[in-house]
């Protein structure tokens, strides 16, 4: 792409920066973790949109001691001339001005992951201070703002301290450098997470293959430097889907990579079929994760199956009477990384995390057939369709084998609500869906505290007596055929797999209460797999919830306080005083139903942890890792993560 000039007049002004910090979840979702890394995301997606529309190939990001944190890039850098309109800099009016930006003009940029045009004003408004240097015309210009207290008395957020000036440093070099310090009165934390933040620019470095991306956090000493990361990947995606892959074993050596374009749309897979039985496919649009997916996964579902079918029928591996085989037949075990470009993109679902756009099915799906179509029938191609052929057939194999048993049926029947539930599920008597919540506890005794503690009108209740399989290593015929995962299937009542809808959904509070101990996490991890694999568009609808019972009760007298953390123990310990007594709960069983109900699951006192999809390659990655047959990589993500050094402060607090 050629680089054409990018100035002032090609930005295009939609509206001013009001409100931002009276109502900052309205821009940036919450205030929590997730929006303090949002303000950070905007300003990488400006970087990341330069390189991927062939402006730049280098981003630095850097955590500084003082909380604040920088993005550099060495892209075209932000219009330094006055704007026609606005009678400022392009600098000024892409930090003040919310919707405006070079994104709304197709010339400018052929596709871009910052969207909306309100990033960089939005972590400007939310900021104690920012500041940008802009490197082109071979000098450096730089300008500051900072939230400061108008002649009102309230803060007003991303203030001019002065206008752009020309520093009069000379620079060779073009792009853009942002630094900036989030409002400690704005965020409820304002500590960014290294493991957060590195996450996200690894999967960026693998979607913008060849661009060169650095973390360096200033924070964390190793030996006489700091910790640092870079992450360039010659091979993209293709080298994505070998990371992926890499706790599980390839069926074919190396990804198929296909690349086409369709009616402006660039698209770009790579894929590749390993032994398990689980579908992995990962999506992104203009790098943007879609989590729930969308047309362009559509698009290339049925490509895959038609493909795949037609070329069956051709080398007479289906014949006569034969059936077609299934898309899920084509999937088992296929690792999928799908990336497209396109403009106008148009986002729906819960989350705004699934693509909408009909032209993307109607692109991916015909690349797609072309582009496999072709290659399959190459001499390198044909010996991985044989492959493909060949694991097709035998999933195919154990779909008919259990269709025939009536396996299916029956789980079927269960999900409709006529399996066997008595003496199991002790149902709510509320009909709204939307207000019901379900319990899955562990073990007989806690569900029978929870039964009585529980608001029947809206809360339902299911023991688990025995431990759920874990559905990573197992087939779906043996999925449904143990007896604990039926019962949470007949439950739910949304079905399974490619059948799961929400709209059928009994509850849409679905709340995994176990244990506080080793057995109660390996639970709430089967559990949390099962979810994962089967009916992932209820975690990425925000229905799943851990719930937070209480470690321990120090009382004394009328004095009572629950604790839900070690770190928080000495301080309720303190609280209550000389002569606390400290009970540790091993279990849910051991409180009283009036304890389990005001601590654990009283709406207004409880505490429940969302269970989120906001990075689903590597929540596959870390399912793989930690639930698959791959030892030696969970055995050495337990050493980099476990704290063996942890000491047991309760016996010195119980003195």
């Amino acid at each position: 792409m050629s680089k054409k000039e990018y100035e002032a007049k090609n930005i295009k002004i939609l509206e001013g920066l009001d409100a931002v910090r009276t109502r900052p979840g309205m821009y940036i979702g919450t205030t929590g973790i997730k929006g303090l890394h949002h303000i950070l995301w905007e300003i990488v997606d400006n970087a990341i949109d330069e390189a991927a529309n062939g402006h730049g190939s280098s981003i630095e990001v850097e955590i500084h001691l003082d909380g604040s944190i920088s993005v550099c890039d060495d892209g075209r850098g932000i219009p330094v001339d006055i704007h026609p309109t606005m009678g400022v800099s392009g600098v000024e009016v892409v930090f003040t001005q919310l919707h405006a930006g070079g994104k709304f003009d197709n010339d400018n940029y052929s596709h871009s992951g910052g969207l909306h045009g309100v990033g960089a004003s939005v972590t400007n408004a939310l900021s104690e201070w920012l500041k940008v240097e802009v490197y082109k015309h071979k000098t450096t210009y730089r300008m500051e703002f900072e939230s400061r207290a108008g002649e009102d008395g309230k803060i007003k957020g991303g203030v001019p301290k002065y206008a752009l000036m020309d520093t009069g440093i000379p620079s060779n070099k073009t792009g853009t450098f942002v630094q900036f310090k989030p409002d400690a009165k704005i965020f409820e934390s304002v500590n960014f997470s290294f493991d957060t933040i590195q996450k996200r620019l690894k999967e960026l470095a693998f979607l913008n293959r060849g661009v060169r991306i650095v973390l360096i956090d200033n924070r964390i000493q190793i030996g006489a430097s700091v910790l640092r990361r870079e992450y360039c990947f010659e091979g993209g995606i293709i080298d994505f889907v070998k990371y992926l892959n890499e706790a599980k074993t390839p069926v074919i050596e190396e990804p198929i990579h296909l690349t086409g374009e369709h009616n402006g749309i660039s698209i770009e897979l790579a894929m590749q079929h390993t032994d398990s039985y689980a579908e992995n496919l990962c999506s992104y649009v203009n790098n943007i994760p879609t989590t729930e997916g969308g047309t362009h996964e559509t698009g290339f579902k049925g490509a895959l199956t038609k493909v795949m079918n037609d070329l069956a029928w051709k080398t007479s591996k289906l014949k006569g009477k034969d059936q077609n085989l299934t898309g899920d037949d084509y999937r088992e075990g296929l690792t999928c990384v799908l990336s497209i470009k396109m403009q106008n993109v148009q986002f729906e679902g819960q989350t705004k995390t699934k693509l909408g756009n009909p032209e993307a099915k109607t692109a991916v799906d015909e690349m797609v057939k072309n582009a496999l179509e072709n290659y399959l029938e190459t001499e390198s191609g044909k010996p991985v369709a044989e492959i493909l052929f060949k694991k097709a057939f035998a999933a195919m194999k154990v779909r008919e084998a259990v269709r025939k048993e009536k396996e299916i049926a029956r789980a079927k029947n269960s999900i409709e609500g006529t399996f066997n539930l008595v003496g199991k599920l002790s149902a709510c008597s509320g009909k709204k869906p939307e207000q019901n919540e379900l319990f899955i506890v562990e073990g007989d005794s806690a569900g029978g505290t929870a039964k009585q503690a529980r608001n029947r009108s809206f809360q339902a209740i299911l023991p688990l007596r025995g431990k759920p399989l874990n559905a990573e290593k197992k087939r779906i015929d043996q999925v449904l055929a143990n007896e604990e995962i039926r019962t949470i299937i007949s439950a739910l009542g949304a079905g399974i797999g490619e059948d799961f809808a929400l709209d059928d959904l009994r509850y849409h509070k679905v709340i995994i209460l176990s244990d506080a101990d080793q057995d109660g996490a390996h639970i709430r991890a089967i559990l949390l797999t099962f979810l994962f694999r089967y009916m992932k568009p209820l975690i990425a609808g925000g229905h799943v919830y851990i719930g937070l019972p209480p470690l321990y009760k120090v009382a004394r007298r009328d004095s009572v306080e629950y604790v839900y953390n070690d770190a928080a123990l000495d301080a309720a310990r303190q609280k209550i005083g000389r002569g606390a007594v400290i009970q540790r709960y091993k279990g849910l069983g051991e409180m009283s139903a009036e304890q389990l109900w005001s601590t654990t699951m009283d709406p207004n006192k409880r505490t429940l942890v969302q269970v989120s999809i906001d990075d689903a390659a590597q929540a596959e990655k870390m399912v793989s890792i930690l639930m698959g047959d791959a030892v030696d990589m969970r055995k050495a993500y337990i050493i980099e993560n476990a704290d063996f050094n942890k000491e047991d402060a309760f016996k010195s607090f119980a003195k």
